[in-house]
């Protein structure tokens, strides 16, 4: 009863309260109207006391009145408090939690990656979408890519990003900190500050100078993008326009959409040199990245660290680029810093077991397991135990109503025996 009084509005209690109030007042009013009535001349005693006892009179009328009202208040509060009881609550369902993401039935805690397409001799063209992957597999979380043939980007307008549990995560560098803090994946715990320090360095170096040296010879020589990597734009896309007419058109919009050209080159600051110096930044960069990692499997020892990721995610672009096509700075790199091939290699037979499969079948998710397929022996054979089950019970009906058939033709003809006889 008292959880119903606190549910009503704080506007409606004093008109359930008013009616206890009023019959008091109107005893504190009786007082005061008798000793009105004492004070008055003794000539006018006979008209006051008639007034005293009409009034009086009125006086228990309206308590009266006012007791019936109050009676019949009460009733109906307590009618009104018991239909409260007596009706149950209304729950309302709350509405269904909405997401803003492009893969709205997914499942939890599973890691949706978007990224660029396979190619035939390299998981991904971008060095971001390769050292997301890279990490991703080297933790152990689990995770899907999207094939999306490249129409989604972030809320940032990037690639790569993921969706986890309905929330989308953007920035290479950005994923790795929230999932690494998520589920407890920090590769650089067995680092001592001075190495953290180092290692956050030359990733700078590699993702802010390295890259972009690498992108600078991409937006000038588009063509040699597509022949290098063997791109299939047809297959990219998932278009259906002959491969002649889409690499047609990339070799048009690709320095311009892609890398918004020079424009974005310059911006960067990397654009504004010669073709010479460029490629002399790119020799310095892997002189570096050779003498820190020297003779070590990885460059802080025995296991790979975010470094090791970033740096394998960066290389991989040169390394595996076709020998059909001329680049120096790949060239000086297999020459001049044999160890960083090798660091690469690791970083591959460590990471990707399953790296001739998708870059064949040019699959994105080679590293979910595939149910089986049936063969056709199997599949036959289940298909004849199947018929056969099916027509046993049908069997045995026919087989009874052959048998039903037979004693009514028998029945029939001994029937038109017996009437031959007769005649």
């Amino acid at each position: 009863m008292a959880t119903e009084v606190a549910q009503i509005p704080a506007e409606e209690t004093p008109a359930v309260a008013a009616p206890t109030e009023n019959p008091a007042s109107e005893q504190a009013e009786k007082p005061a109207a008798s000793e009105t009535a004492a004070a008055a001349p003794a000539a006018a005693a006979p008209p006051a006391e008639n007034e005293n006892a009409q009034g009086n009179k009125e006086d228990g009328k309206a308590a009266s009145k006012e007791n019936a009202d109050g009676a019949a208040d009460g009733d109906a509060k307590k009618d009104g408090e018991a239909a409260a009881v007596a009706a149950p609550a209304k729950s309302e369902a709350p509405p269904a939690q909405k997401f803003n993401v492009h893969k709205t039935n997914f499942e939890k805690d599973i890691i949706y990656l978007y990224q660029f397409s396979r190619t035939p001799l390299l998981p991904s063209l971008s060095p971001y979408c390769l050292k997301v992957e890279t990490w991703l597999r080297l933790v152990g979380l689990k995770y899907e890519n999207v094939d999306h043939k490249m129409r989604f980007r972030s809320k940032k307008g990037q690639l790569p990003f993921i969706e986890l549990n309905g929330e989308e995560i953007a920035d290479s560098a950005i994923i790795i900190k929230e999932l690494s803090s998520k589920y407890e994946k920090n590769l650089e715990s067995g680092l001592t500050a001075e190495q953290r320090n180092v290692s956050y360095a030359t990733i700078a170096m590699l993702e802010n100078h390295l890259i972009w040296i690498i992108f600078y010879w991409r937006a000038k020589y588009p063509d040699n993008v597509l022949k290098g990597y063997k791109v299939n734009l047809q297959h990219a896309l998932g278009l259906r326009l002959p491969n002649s007419i889409l690499n047609f058109f990339f070799k048009i919009t690709f320095g311009r959409k892609w890398f918004q050209g020079t424009k974005k080159l310059k911006a960067h600051g990397i654009g504004v040199h010669s073709a010479e110096e460029i490629e002399e930044f790119g020799k310095n960069d892997l002189k570096v990245l050779s003498e820190m990692l020297d003779c070590k499997p990885f460059f802080f020892g025995d296991e790979p660290t975010t470094l090791d990721v970033v740096a394998f995610a960066v290389l991989s672009q040169l390394h595996y680029l076709s020998k059909d096509i001329a680049y120096p700075l790949r060239d000086y790199m297999t020459e001049k810093c044999p160890n960083l091939i090798g660091h690469v290699s690791r970083m591959k037979d460590k990471c990707f077991p399953d790296w001739d499969e998708i870059c064949t079948k040019l699959d994105l998710n080679a590293h979910i397991p595939k149910p089986e397929p049936e063969t056709k022996e199997g599949k036959e054979g289940g298909e004849q135990e199947k018929s056969n089950e099916q027509e046993g019970p049908e069997g045995d009906k026919i087989e009874k109503e052959l048998e039903k058939d037979k004693s009514n033709e028998k029945e029939s003809t001994e029937e038109n025996k017996e009437k031959e006889e007769t005649k």
